[in-house]
């Protein structure tokens, strides 16, 4: 795992660095390995400041030597690999949800007008002749019913589309560029993944997306898509690849 080597090696620089106030603390590097040594350690330290930088060094370090001695283990090697395959999963996330949440935030002021825009005409739109709306607040029109199966989340699909903004730019087209797109139906976008689980083979249907059901406030950067953006894609079921 390559996780645990890297601890290990962090460890192992702690303790050289640490045990009975002994180690040299040089100010020149002579030799290539001195270099490379330096550089390993640096790097490993850079990255243990980045990802951990809470860490009991002391635990660290103990950790480390009962390894080394094979005393006082205070957990398997089974153990190990469960408990910071876990942590760091966990972190990652944490760590996701909190940018998540910082974007959110500051798009609420950058982008205010765009969200308002966006509510302003799914309001309107849901009350046109047509319209449907579920209870995620997604709406959707069926321009032409297929007789097919419908796919579950976890199938692949292969389908047409046309995406635009409100004012009817577009912004991403298989139509206009020839080839129908194939992806899971579970790996788009929540409107998408919605919306195409209620359509069959053969069906067109156009897609009216609330922000919190398309992109968000993390569109693709410096793409067309603005943060908080309500979306349109008109979508054709070509056929359920798998």
């Amino acid at each position: 795992m390559r996780l645990i080597n890297i601890f290990t090696i962090v460890i192992v620089l702690s303790v050289l660095a640490s045990c009975n106030g002994k180690a040299q603390t040089k100010k020149s590097l002579k030799t290539e390995l001195d270099s490379v040594s330096y550089a390993l350690g640096l790097n490993m330290g850079n990255q243990l400041k980045v990802n951990l930088d809470e860490a009991d060094r002391d635990l660290f370090i103990q950790g480390f030597i009962s390894g080394l001695d094979s005393t006082d283990v205070l957990m398997t090697e089974i153990e190990i690999n469960g408990l910071l395959r876990s942590f760091f999963q966990k972190k990652q996330l944490a760590d996701k949800e909190r940018l998540e949440e910082e974007a959110t935030k500051k798009a609420e002021v950058d982008f205010a007008e765009v969200k308002k825009a966006g509510e302003v005409f799914l309001a309107e739109n849901k009350s046109k002749e047509g319209i449907q709306t579920t209870e995620s607040g997604l709406q959707y029109k069926i321009i032409k019913e297929g007789q097919g199966d419908k796919p579950l989340a976890t199938n692949k699909v292969k389908v047409h589309y046309h995406g635009t903004s409100l004012d009817g730019t577009v912004f991403d087209s298989s139509v206009d560029r020839g080839t129908p797109s194939e992806f899971f139906v579970n790996q788009v976008i929540t409107g998408w993944t919605e919306g195409l689980q209620l359509m069959k083979v053969g069906s067109k249907y156009q897609f009216f997306i609330p922000q919190e059901l398309a992109y968000g406030a993390l569109p693709r950067k410096g793409g067309p898509i603005k943060p908080l953006e309500a979306l349109v894609f008109e979508v054709e079921l070509l056929e359920i690849v798998q």
